[in-house]
């Protein structure tokens, strides 16, 4: 009996020292890593393999977007050709940086075009990313959605940027967002709101002010590097970072190659919505992300309880249904990856 399911495609921050060696854990030998080692050969870059084989894991080494985000698309795609054959895909999405991935696991472009745009775009945005990015909760430690909360948020980012720096939303986690700025939109930030937790407003290393215009130049660079021909009509229907949906045969492949590295590159990424549709479009009975890494389980979560999915309208209720029968399986963890992997 089948099992229909959305597959969700992590992005960046998902390949952590917990991470070292995934790729030879769980797809040693795989003939497309070597296919990925020699692009990355070619362009004098250090391979995959000995990336995810050293010794320790090395924040400057592994978590540039130049070596992050190949390893992340590697495990990601990877992973999402593990899947048991009882598991019936009705929909690829990914959030921020796996949208390049959603791209190859749907089809509409092949997995050698999608390593491209990914090393391609990380290596990009590496060498020439502005600004940065931080995390901060828009929901209580229940998940229950606060307008109030979220509302008062939003208007902070308003009120700090174009006047005390740059300051934008770059990505609606569902529970978090995640604001992209110049250094003092930031800092100021940073002190306008409550420490929670001592942990938030969390800096994420190594990233810059992705989803905002900040990167046009980066989008600029990523379209004269790679063709408009590489895309294609995707085999799955894809749903991006605005919530649109890709139907296969009814994809226009320009306008896929101008969203993805235009629009999508300097424009809000809504990840939230991107479930929302997901969900309601598509009824699966699984949302499995794949690997690596296990973050991204509870924006799924905070997504679907946003949208009260299925009667889930809280973190109990949501670890409740968890317990009875999953509905988010991530890959990244040991337990679950039985669920769906061979």
């Amino acid at each position: 009996m089948t099992c229909r399911a959305v597959l969700i495609c992590p992005g960046r921050g998902t390949y952590n020292k917990a991470e070292l060696g995934y790729l030879r854990r769980h797809h040693a030998g795989a003939p497309l890593l070597e296919t990925f080692d020699d692009m990355r050969r070619a362009g004098g870059q250090a391979p995959l393999t000995e990336l995810d084989g050293a010794g320790q894991f090395g924040a400057d080494t592994h978590g540039t977007g130049d070596a992050a985000a190949p390893l992340i698309y590697a495990s990601s795609y990877l992973d999402a050709t593990a899947l048991a054959e009882d598991i019936e895909l009705v929909a690829v999405t990914g959030n921020s940086m796996g949208w390049y991935t959603a791209l190859a696991a749907a089809g509409a472009v092949d997995a050698a075009a999608g390593f491209r745009i990914v090393n391609t775009m990380g290596r990009l945005m590496h060498e020439g990313g502005a600004g940065g990015q931080l995390v901060y909760p828009c929901t209580g430690p229940d998940w229950r959605p606060d307008p109030r909360r979220r509302a008062g948020l939003l208007q902070t980012i308003r009120q700090i940027d174009g006047s005390e720096g740059i300051l934008r939303l770059s990505i609606d986690l569902g529970g978090m967002l995640v604001l992209a700025g110049d250094a003092a939109g930031l800092a100021e930030f940073e002190g306008s709101v409550p420490h929670i937790d001592n942990r938030f407003p969390m800096r994420l290393p190594h990233h810059a002010a992705f989803h905002t215009d900040l990167m046009a130049p980066v989008a600029e660079a990523g379209r004269a590097a790679l063709p408009r021909d590489m895309f294609g009509q995707p085999r799955l229907p894809m749903i991006d970072g605005r919530g649109a949906i890709w139907w296969p045969g009814g994809c226009d492949p320009g306008a896929l190659y101008d969203y993805t590295l235009g629009t999508q590159v300097t424009q809000p990424f809504d990840f939230a919505r991107a479930i929302r549709h997901a969900a309601r479009e598509f009824a699966p009975e699984l949302f499995i992300i794949a690997g690596p890494g296990t973050t991204l389980g509870g924006a799924v979560a905070q997504s679907l309880i946003a949208c009260d999915w299925q009667g889930i309208r809280d973190k109990a209720s949501f670890q409740a249904r968890q317990d009875e029968a999953p509905l988010v399986v991530s890959m990244g963890d040991a337990e679950q990856r039985g669920i769906v992997a061979e």
